[in-house]
């Protein structure tokens, strides 16, 4: 395995670079020492491949400062193909990658993260909710959880992901392809997440500045509220919609006083059972550093 001087630099590492699992390449990471290690699973973003990302310095460059297993795999790389996009491949890849992980180093089993944000946020939710006992907790970051909503939203704004949809799921929107845009949307599955601790960032100005509107990820908080029988949580309708055409918390959700902390200030958080949403003053973008001091905190 190559060595990498910047991660050399935060922490003795045994072993680091490119690897092979099943045809599918990854980034696997690990550190010096006995053990055992916890795992810190990254998922690269909608248009990327496990080494090229958005971030991905920032959080493998944040494993190796807590001396944790850090493993990005390529799960069929960009959405561009029925393969990729949330596909029963795309998920075993994942899957696959994390037995791989155990095998070659000695993981903590009650310790093993996952994190993505954009596309990678899309399928962090999906394998929360397709595999919920493989992780310890999942942070989800500006994620989309509704890829027919999705499609709609690119198209009115002649982005290119609507086109990328297409190419996955058959064509467009309709009877033909119903079937395909449901099954790879994280919000046919979260109800399975229930009781995993799951932690949902989004922007307030995401949709507008950003590709992905905030609807997607309070869509995605609900579905775990009712699963954790805490529906009084849930966001309604009308405050959905306030905050996806207003591009503001609505006053009395709001943080008396914005959170500091991380890169964005935190404008409202509501929890409901191990779910939790943070809608902060940002647009979309991700926060690593953040994602991952959460994920630490749990142990199961």
């Amino acid at each position: 395995m190559r060595r990498f001087g910047w991660l050399l630099a935060l922490t003795a590492v045994a072993m680091a670079g490119d690897i092979e699992i099943n045809g599918q390449k990854a980034l696997f990471d690990v550190p010096e020492g006995t053990g055992p290690f916890p795992l810190l699973v990254h998922l690269h973003s909608w248009s990327a491949t496990y080494n090229n990302s958005s971030e991905l310095k920032e959080v493998r460059a944040e494993a190796a400062r807590r001396n944790w297993v850090f493993l990005s795999p390529d799960f069929r790389g960009p959405n561009n193909r029925p393969e990729a996009c949330g596909s029963d491949l795309a998920v075993a890849d994942i899957v696959d990658a994390v037995a791989y992980a155990k095998k070659a180093a000695k993981i903590d089993g009650r310790r093993v993260y996952l994190v993505g944000g954009s596309g990678g946020g899309h399928m962090a939710l999906m394998m929360a909710g397709r595999h919920a006992k493989l992780w310890t907790a999942v942070s989800s970051w500006v994620p989309i959880s509704d890829l027919q909503a999705w499609h709609a939203h690119s198209k009115a704004k002649g982005l290119r992901y609507a086109q990328m949809m297409e190419q996955c799921c058959g064509g467009p929107p309709g009877a033909a392809t119903e079937a395909e845009y449901k099954k790879r949307s994280p919000l046919t599955y979260l109800a399975k997440a229930k009781g995993l601790p799951v932690s949902i960032h989004v922007g307030i100005h995401d949709g507008h500045s950003g590709s992905v509107p905030v609807s997607h990820s309070l869509w995605a908080f609900n579905v775990l509220a009712a699963a954790n029988g805490k529906k009084s949580a849930m966001f309604g309708e009308d405050e959905i919609r306030h905050m996806v055409e207003r591009e503001e918390v609505p006053a009395g959700m709001r943080l008396a006083t914005p959170e500091p902390g991380g890169k964005f200030p935190a404008l409202l958080r509501r929890e409901a059972g191990a779910a939790r949403i943070t809608v902060f003053e940002g647009g979309h973008a991700t926060d690593f550093a953040t994602a991952v001091a959460w994920l630490a905190s749990h142990v199961k």
